[in-house]
């Protein structure tokens, strides 16, 4: 095969066994990789009853027939039931991990059982081998990585995922993060601290030409793009915030605000101008959107960790959001949920664990995140989440094709389903009214399809501020040989989406689970209900789905039943 491998490694802790399969090629090509392929994977592996952090559940990591091969493609996914939302989920990082696991030889890899004592893998090519990993228990991920990455590129959970943090993040390559969702607590429920990986077999490309003239325009394509070429190559993620609130979407004091005065040092000018930057990216990437301050040798926090520890808690200190993600990383929690949960205890109950996150961990309610805390204490009206995942840093009040992709996203409150603050902020394919709800609905089924295929080539999300679905297919072409066009990615991407959500409504989701937290709905800038409603019916008619659920004939339509 060209791009794939086709081969799928399975790990059982249980009796530290392996076993390498052949991935049928129809599953490859129906939902090409990355989150596509550990979507069916684990969809035809579990029953969506199964607990999050019982050893019967899977941890699966799948890369893309892209990964490693084109630009800014050194990513990949992992897959399993999120414990903090009980979706079915999967979570996306960069660095070099993915390209390591894809010159191993593998596209997919699946992890199941329990180590009876604590464990790292090593994974060299063909070679396999379970490490004892007690001595590493209990150590932060930037401990475990210096003492295994001389081995290879090292995956890793902190403390928090020994703890049981419900949003535990897993980190690769030491500051790149498997972040949403809670899968580094599946993975220490499992005994696992560390997944190290090298591989030295680089797959082939089909059409070596059409490969080159596929890759050129991409380049072009990107330094033609302002967002690309004079926002995220010069201030990484950073550079959103200046305009976020600008526009007064930016969710402040636990989002009883959209617009907060005293972050004139969170700005992204502000950082380049203070900072002495280093610019690092990525495996295969020319942007290089990292940024880390080259005195300290320490990584400087993306825009959503600004947002979080920042206007969230209103907090106007740059130096202690920085204190805050280096602690977040070492002990392995996601950024966005730490930050929403500390926020809402702030508002809850007047305490604030900015400048001790890492007493998070320990406590009983703030490591079981915000949904858990507002059922716990009574506190509904003081919710941010949906479907127990924390919103981010854009508020859906001011952004109404946003708000719906919030709500009726697969694993809950992520901006990154459809990324709908490209259109309505930044402009990108084409500036389109953010307050207007005309149009929306399909606009949202879109983008969603397109960003599940996005997820499943794998390239980075940020290749959709230059390319279409047309550079997309047309790079896939070349490099696996099989003729894909631009419609075909789009279905490819509806199909991984149905499938998802045929998970969460066979685990008791529902389209009552499509709303917003009640605090979006009531207070400044309230967004109407009526014209929420009214956009979430029409986009359930694009999906050709009943009240939340699809439809059988939609599901035949897509080859899935």
């Amino acid at each position: 095969m060209h791009g794939w491998t086709g081969k799928l490694l399975r790990i059982d802790l249980q009796d530290e066994s392996v076993k390498v399969e052949d991935i049928p090629e129809e599953i490859l090509l129906d939902y090409l990789g990355g989150r596509g392929l550990g979507v069916k994977l684990y969809y035809d592996s579990v029953s969506p009853e199964i607990e999050p952090l019982s050893e019967e559940n899977p941890l699966i990591f799948a890369v893309g027939p892209l990964t490693g091969i084109a630009p800014m493609s050194g990513r990949h996914a992992a897959v399993s039931k999120s414990p903090l939302t009980g979706t079915i989920l999967d979570s996306n990082s960069g660095g070099e991990w993915g390209k390591e696991m894809k010159y191993a030889g593998f596209d997919a890899i699946i992890v199941q059982g329990k180590a009876e004592r604590p464990k790292y893998i090593v994974i060299r090519d063909d070679e396999i081998s379970f490490e004892s990993a007690e001595h590493l228990w209990g150590r932060d991920v930037e401990y475990v990585t210096g003492k295994l990455e001389g081995l290879g590129s090292v995956a890793a959970i902190g403390p928090a995922g020994e703890k049981g943090v419900l949003y535990a993040a897993i980190m690769n390559d030491l500051t790149h993060a498997l972040g949403r969702g809670g899968l580094g607590a599946v993975m220490g429920a499992k005994n696992l601290k560390a997944i190290v990986v090298r591989g030295s077999r680089k797959p082939k490309v089909a059409n070596v030409e059409k490969y080159k003239e596929a890759m050129m325009d991409m380049v072009k394509l990107l330094e033609a793009s302002p967002p690309v070429n004079k926002g995220l190559k010069v201030f990484g993620t950073s550079m959103l915030y200046d305009i976020v609130n600008y526009l007064d979407v930016m969710p402040t004091n636990n989002f009883n605000d959209v617009h907060f005065d005293g972050g004139e040092k969170l700005s992204g000018d502000y950082i380049i101008t203070h900072y002495n930057i280093r610019h690092e990216g990525c495996w295969g990437c020319p942007v290089k959107c990292k940024k880390k301050d080259a005195k300290r040798d320490i990584e400087l926090p993306e825009y959503e960790t600004i947002w979080a520890f920042g206007p969230n808690i209103e907090n106007g200190d740059y130096e202690k959001v920085v204190e805050a993600n280096l602690k977040c990383n070492r002990n392995g929690m996601d950024t966005i949920s730490t930050g929403a949960t500390i926020a809402m205890w702030r508002e809850l109950k007047g305490e604030n664990y900015l400048e001790k996150v890492e007493e998070v961990m320990e406590h009983e309610d703030l490591k079981l995140g915000s949904m858990r805390i507002a059922r716990k204490y009574n506190a509904e009206d003081k919710r941010t989440d949906i479907k127990g995942l924390e919103l981010p840093g854009y508020d859906p009040r001011g952004l109404y094709g946003q708000a719906l992709s919030y709500a009726t996203s697969n694993r809950g409150g992520c901006h990154l389903r459809a990324y709908m603050v490209a259109p309505e902020i930044i402009g990108k394919p084409k500036l389109i009214h953010r307050l207007n709800p005309e149009g929306k609905a399909g606009l949202v089924v879109i983008f969603q399809n397109l960003n599940a295929a996005i997820d499943s080539l794998i390239l980075c999300k940020f290749t959709a501020f230059a390319m279409t679905e047309v550079e997309y297919a047309k790079l896939l072409s070349a490099v696996t040989g099989v003729d894909f066009r631009a419609e075909d990615l789009l279905r490819i991407g509806e199909r991984i989406y149905n499938l998802e959500r045929l998970f969460n409504v066979r685990a008791g989701f529902s389209g009552e689970d499509d709303t917003l937290p009640e605090k979006i709905f009531s207070g400044k800038n309230a967004l109407s209900r009526e014209i929420f409603e009214e956009m979430l019916k029409e986009y359930y008619e694009f999906r050709e789905w009943r009240n939340g659920v699809p439809t059988e004939e939609k599901l035949r339509k897509l080859g899935i039943i």
